[in-house]
């Protein structure tokens, strides 16, 4: 069901301590590329991985699958319409449920990857409607539209947002001057709060909280600012400006991609914002309201890829360059860097996962000392752009790419 504004607005505010839950949601349980999955190969055969199982029922679309531990979710467009597809883990479709209209303007597909909560399921559409579903079911409990709803702007290649959820709130960008951040009860869709932010549109971000002694931060960006945001009062708690682009010359497609969630990690958080500062080491106070810039490369030009943590080594893919690149987190300067070519990366069992635009899956070994390529096949179905992230989850790899998801079996025997 969709409501007005002034008919979501509820002043309830739910406390965010002591809530169990569990979540399957975007970049791994954490959100930040890693899988906590082990015992999987350290190289593959010359041809790759064994190939399990593949669908090409899922629509057109760029959103990675989602897996608990009995199914996999994932988004499609087919025919305009959005679909929010549950598949075993054996590649058997078990229903599919429209979500309505999909974006078909320009990269035509769905965008997000679900979030998992419970027996709950969240799914951001590219026209900007948040949808609520019964896992088990496949009905739709309900419905928040952020253009019409509250107040949202579209961007230039539709919201990309993969909905985050902390206890009984979740978060969304609409993007509105008014209603720029809001929290809703992930129950009913009604709004709890609201966050003027810098009443930007939205930055294609799947946003990040950081859960601190004293309060909870919400993360996220906005066209030309990182948000810290309190998760429980809405307070903008500080900005940091995305000064890459002149306020004069700032308008729709210029400078507002964002699409890395940020890490965080021993009172520092990271991003790479290519179409912003690039690279970016912030020390972050422990009560979350001070941010202080420890480093900045600008020369990282990562826009939607991804990065991952291991050790002291950032890694990433750069664009203008197509390279992988290791970069030390207490310096920012580059330590390592391998042609591969520009693409989306995943850290599991100390390996990285990387699938770049060529359509080529690579498995790389880290340092330290120089990355090893230990692996790579070409993805022989599906259409449009290779621009989805990888999954890995219980010895299996999943990758999509458009219409077609594809699972390979990456654990020793």
């Amino acid at each position: 069901m969709r409501k007005r504004l002034f008919l979501l607005f509820c002043p309830i505010i739910l406390s965010l301590s002591g809530y169990v839950q569990t979540t399957a949601q975007w970049r791994g349980p954490e959100r930040n590329g890693f899988y906590p999955e082990t015992n999987l190969l350290k190289s593959w055969p010359a041809d790759g991985p064994t190939l399990l199982w593949k669908t090409e029922l899922i629509g057109n679309g760029y959103g990675s699958p989602t897996i608990t531990a009995d199914r996999i979710y994932i988004t499609g467009e087919i025919d305009t319409t959005g679909y929010l597809f549950a598949f075993t883990h054996q590649g058997n479709l078990i229903w599919k449920s429209a979500y309505g209209k999909e974006w078909v303007v320009n990269y035509q597909g769905s965008r997000c990857a679900p979030t998992v909560v419970g027996d709950l399921i969240y799914v951001c559409s590219g026209l900007g409607d948040l949808s609520c579903f019964d896992a088990g079911t496949g009905a739709k409990k309900w419905t928040v539209d952020m253009i019409h709803d509250l107040h949202g702007r579209f961007t230039l290649f539709g919201p990309a947002e993969s909905a985050l959820i902390d206890g009984e709130m979740v978060f969304l960008v609409p993007g509105g001057k008014d209603t720029n951040v809001v929290a809703m009860n992930r129950f009913t869709g009604n709004i709890l709060w609201v966050c003027k932010g810098q009443g930007e549109i939205p930055g294609y971000n799947a946003p990040y909280l950081i859960r601190l002694a004293d309060r909870h931060v919400l993360v996220t960006f906005t066209a030309y600012s990182l948000l810290g945001i309190d998760a429980l009062t809405g307070e903008l708690l500080w900005v940091h400006p995305q000064d890459n682009i002149p306020v004069s010359e700032r308008k729709l497609g210029n400078g507002d991609t964002h699409s890395n969630t940020i890490l965080y990690e021993n009172g520092f958080i990271y991003y790479f914002a290519g179409d912003g500062n690039g690279a970016v080491k912030l020390s972050l106070s422990a009560n979350g309201k001070e941010i202080r810039q420890v480093w900045r490369n600008q020369s990282i030009d990562n826009y939607m890829g991804g990065f991952v943590k291991l050790g002291n080594s950032l890694y990433s893919c750069v664009s203008e360059k197509k390279q992988l690149k290791c970069i030390d987190s207490g310096t920012g300067l580059v330590t390592d860097s391998l042609k591969c070519g520009t693409g989306s990366i995943i850290l599991a069992d100390s390996m990285l996962y990387y699938y770049n635009q060529k359509g080529e899956v690579k498995l790389i070994q880290p340092g330290p000392g120089k990355m090893a390529q230990k692996g790579s096949f070409r993805m022989t179905a599906g259409t449009k752009e290779h621009f989805s992230h990888p999954v890995v989850y219980r010895g299996v790899l999943y990758v999509r790419h458009g219409i077609a998801l594809m699972a390979y079996d990456i654990g020793k025997k």
